[in-house]
């Protein structure tokens, strides 16, 4: 009727005019198109916000002559029926309707590619890839078939590629097309499906078709991802139909001898003619693909009757006008803007150096990151707000890890594994027992968590709502490392982990894959390694650097040579292990940026009043281990390493005088000098342990070996009279670290001054030979102790309360500098006769920027006690207060091309 339209029909006037306009002004309450993404020969697809749910998605608007055609009302009651799928591999219907005469529906926005753009690049897909995505379609298929809905359009323009899985998408729209339009498809001379795919039974028109028709369309995508061409091509429709009627494909293996004879049968015998000779389900086909299903096996499971309105006749005489080769989910869409901005997570605080510091939420919009002190909280900051806000029940937290899902927070305080809803409630125990904050903990995507033992020498699983834990890796076969740094492997196969030892002084990047036990080593001088969505290994060296490998995830190999991908990231002033970055699986990058030196290190005087000044303003260290000053205060020696996987000492001569070679080793560390400075002590490493060695300090004599304890030593220190060497041990088989004494004049056997079932750490004795302090965490957080020397069983003494690392004897005042738990440096003076008395305490300075060392001595003091030498990062980003990041949105696209993809 001309002028006027057919009832229950959308209004067709200006149908064709400014879709997206109209779109926009009637979705206005709920979504807010971005762009188009791509049009085909049914439907245009565009980008838009959710309001709602505050993500992006893609809404499909059916061209309008098509929804002129169709009837709203009964389209959208046929896909309905689609929204109930919801399967691993099947892109889920978020929501559908009619706007201002148009018909649409809302999918996900997905991340990645279809299987057409891979095959446009690849041509053929390596065969075990093919065979993954045939068969992961295939299990989307089968579920949906169970359901009693057939998709009828497969083609690789409708599978999706997302972290390399495959999901399936406009499940069962055909269906809905066609049964809403019923006579009026056929009047519109659309025919559902692609021709290259379709199958006999389908390019005939069928009106009833089972789901053997899906097999025979996943067995020519399967065979186009195997040969490189679909079975059957040609110039027009009618001339591929008219192979699909009447001949056969070529044999697989005559045109790539390399696919299993197994996997070819089951490709053919997809592509039988008759249904009946087909698989019978798509479950059946997948089984045959791996394991070679028989062709008897095959109708074991038989399909409800094809009912046929007329029996198959030849191409010519069907009805197939045109077919839709472009209704398929998105065609590839314009490569997204990348985004560096520079922000500041706060105005007013810092990161906390002594640990692990942030995190990025999977959807790349909420960062979780621990403030300033030692007590403080984890703050998260979350979009459109400009100052952070600390989460409750998170006091001493540390290592903030995002669920997969993005609505837990876990984190590690009080030696405990905790988690946290985002949205409020009560922090939930997971596990006790855990390693100290900096080890870093991981989510894996089966919802279980990998954390570190106390000692830092078991990874342990549990699960997320806590529980008895699972040993998945010991170092038995490590002795003398620790892991560190946990990241998750795919499917919680494993972790890839960091192997470091004194405090990853020297470090590798590994792999564990759980079922196995097996590990893998992967990279040298590398300090926190992850697997990106893309399956590539990004890594990050001593340097800051950060570079991203060709990785085998079967294998857990690197395949090729790494790309450097992002330069200067700062490092956290905690060894070398941490480096200040977080990346989401949406592509979101955040880091923190050093200078050109990035990763090194730079010696600084600090003064009784807080004037600090660089030793040698043209002088930096590379992988700086440990310091210490002569007792003159003329001379440094300092750990440096590993440069070419080796770790020696060597000596400044301050302020401005040249930086010396002073071991030849290999594996030196942690050096001391003797109260007389003439010789210096240090700790060398090898594969059965580490032991003591002595050096003259002007050189003149060869190393002197002192003690090897069976244990492997973490750090040695000198008593005051030099009569005695003080040993840390650790890693030991039942040990968490404890001190020993050996007499250099006398009887050679180690001593046992302080071993109990706590760790104690950074022994120091006094200047007049009576005390020693050290730090222990009996109490549950770590403080200073004083005890007699060497009969240390004579008394105790607490000096810390609010926790404490690093003391330090002046050696020319009644005072015992260390550093508390809120990042000050504190001077508690004593008495030192008739016994041990605590005078009083004061705090010095703020020295959050410096490099402070739970584990190891991180400063020292100056002969006069009128100044401090510390270690910090060129470029400190924990001493100014205001903290700026580079946030990089939409950092994979980037990654894409530097990578040349």
């Amino acid at each position: 009727m001309v002028g006027g339209r057919a009832s229950g029909l959308p209004r067709t006037s200006n149908l064709m005019t400014e879709p997206m306009s109209r779109l926009t002004a009637a979705l206005a309450d709920r979504y807010r198109l971005e762009r188009e993404l791509g049009a085909g020969g049914m439907a245009t697809v565009y980008l838009a916000h959710d309001i709602k749910h505050e993500r992006d998605v893609a809404i499909k608007v059916l061209h309008p002559d098509l929804g002129a055609a169709l009837g709203g009302e009964r389209f959208l009651s046929e896909i309905r029926t689609t929204a109930r799928l919801q399967h691993p591999h099947i892109l889920p219907l978020l929501d559908s309707g009619a706007a201002d005469g148009l018909l649409y529906y809302v999918m996900p926005l997905v991340t990645g590619e279809t299987l057409r753009t891979r095959l446009e690049r690849e041509r053929q897909l390596p065969i075990d890839d093919a065979v993954r995505i045939a068969r992961e379609v295939a299990s989307a298929l089968d579920y949906a078939h169970r359901q009693g809905v057939i998709h009828r359009d497969i083609k690789p323009e409708n599978i999706l590629l997302h972290d390399g899985q495959a999901l399936v998408a406009d499940f069962g729209i055909a269906l809905a097309v066609q049964s809403a339009g019923g006579t009026r498809m056929t009047q519109t001379g659309l025919s559902l499906g692609t021709p290259q795919y379709m199958s006999p039974e389908q390019a005939m028109g069928e009106k009833v078709i089972d789901a053997r028709s899906d097999v025979y369309a996943l067995a020519a995508v399967s065979y186009e991802m195997l040969a490189g061409d679909p079975p059957f091509a040609g110039g027009s429709v009618q001339a591929i139909v008219a192979k699909i009627m009447s001949e056969k494909p070529t044999a697989l293996r005559t045109l790539r001898d390399t696919v299993p004879e197994h996997v070819e049968d089951a490709v053919l015998s997809g592509l039988a003619k008759l249904p009946a000779d087909r698989f019978a389900t798509a479950a059946a086909f997948a089984a045959a693909l791996s394991s070679g299903g028989t062709t008897s096996s095959r109708t074991a499971l038989r399909p409800e009757p094809i009912q046929r309105g007329r029996s198959l006749i030849p191409w010519g005489v069907a009805t197939v006008a045109l077919a839709i080769g472009a209704w398929g989910w998105l065609q590839r869409a314009p490569a997204p803007e990348v985004r560096r901005l520079a922000i500041s997570l706060s105005d007013t605080l810092g990161i906390f150096s002594f640990a692990p510091a942030l995190d990025i939420s999977p959807d790349g919009r909420q960062i979780a990151f621990r403030g300033e002190g030692q007590n403080g909280p984890i703050w998260i900051k979350r979009p459109g707000e400009l100052d952070p806000v600390p989460i409750p029940g998170t006091e001493r937290g540390a290592s903030p890890t995002f669920s997969p899902d993005g609505q837990w927070l876990a984190f590690v305080a009080d030696g405990q594994l905790k988690k946290v809803r985002l949205d409020g409630g009560a922090a939930m125990l997971l596990a006790d027992s855990v390693a100290p904050i900096a080890y870093g903990i991981t989510w894996l995507d089966d919802n279980t968590l990998v954390y570190a033992s106390p000692a830092g020498d078991e990874f342990r699983r549990v699960g997320a709502s806590g529980g008895a834990y699972t040993t998945m890796l010991s170092n038995t076969s490590y002795r003398g490392y620790g892991f560190v740094s946990p990241s998750p492997l795919p499917k919680a196969r494993g972790v890839l982990f960091t192997l470091c030892t004194s405090n990853c002084a020297t470090s590798s990047i590994r792999a564990v894959d759980f079922s196995t036990g097996e590990v893998k080593p992967l990279v040298v001088d590398a300090v926190r390694a992850w697997v990106l969505p893309t399956g590539d290994l990004m890594y990050v060296r001593n340097d800051g650097a950060v570079l991203v490998a060709p990785f085998d995830i079967d294998a857990l190999e690197i395949r090729g040579p790494a790309t450097l991908v992002v330069e200067r990231v700062a490092m956290m002033n905690v060894g070398n292990s941490l480096p200040l970055m977080a990346w989401s699986p949406t592509g979101t990058l955040l880091y923190f940026r050093g200078d050109e030196a990035s990763g090194a290190t730079e010696i600084v005087r600090v003064s009784r009043a807080g004037l600090t000044t660089p030793i040698d303003t043209s002088w930096y260290i590379r992988g700086f281990n440990s310091l210490s000053l002569s007792p003159n205060g003329r001379q440094l020696a300092v750990g440096v390493g590993p440069s070419a996987g080796k770790l020696n000492i060597w000596v400044k001569a301050l302020d401005s005088g040249p930086f010396s070679r002073f071991t030849f080793g290999g594996d030196d560390r942690r050096p001391a000098w003797s109260p007389d400075g003439r010789t210096i002590a240090f700790i060398r490493d090898s594969t059965g342990g580490s032991a003591v060695y002595t050096r003259q300090a002007n050189s003149s004599a060869d190393d002197q070996q002192v003690q090897v304890v069976g244990r492997f030593i973490q750090e040695v220190t000198w008593s005051g009279d030099g009569q005695w060497l003080v040993l840390r041990t650790d890693n030991g088989d039942a040990s968490l670290g404890d001190l020993l004494g050996v007499h250099l004049a006398g009887d050679p056997t180690p001593v046992e001054l302080v071993a109990t079932k706590f760790r104690e750490l950074q022994p120091a004795v006094s200047p007049d030979n009576r005390w020693l302090a050290y730090a222990s965490d009996e109490s549950g957080t770590q403080e200073i102790y004083v005890r007699p020397f060497p009969q240390t069983s004579a008394g105790r003494w607490q000096v810390s309360n609010s926790g404490g690392s690093s003391p330090v004897w002046s050696s020319s005042t009644n005072e015992l500098f260390y550093v508390k738990g809120d990042g000050t440096l504190a001077a508690a003076s004593y008495q030192s006769t008739p016994s041990f008395a605590l005078l009083g305490t004061e705090s010095l300075l703020d020295v959050r920027g410096m490099m402070s060392d739970l584990y190891h001595q991180s400063f020292s003091v100056s002969p006069d006690a009128q100044s401090f030498i510390f270690a910090r990062r060129r470029v400190s980003t924990a001493n100014a207060g205001v903290l700026r990041a580079v946030l990089v949105e939409n950092w994979f696209e980037d990654l894409r091309v530097q990578l040349q993809r």
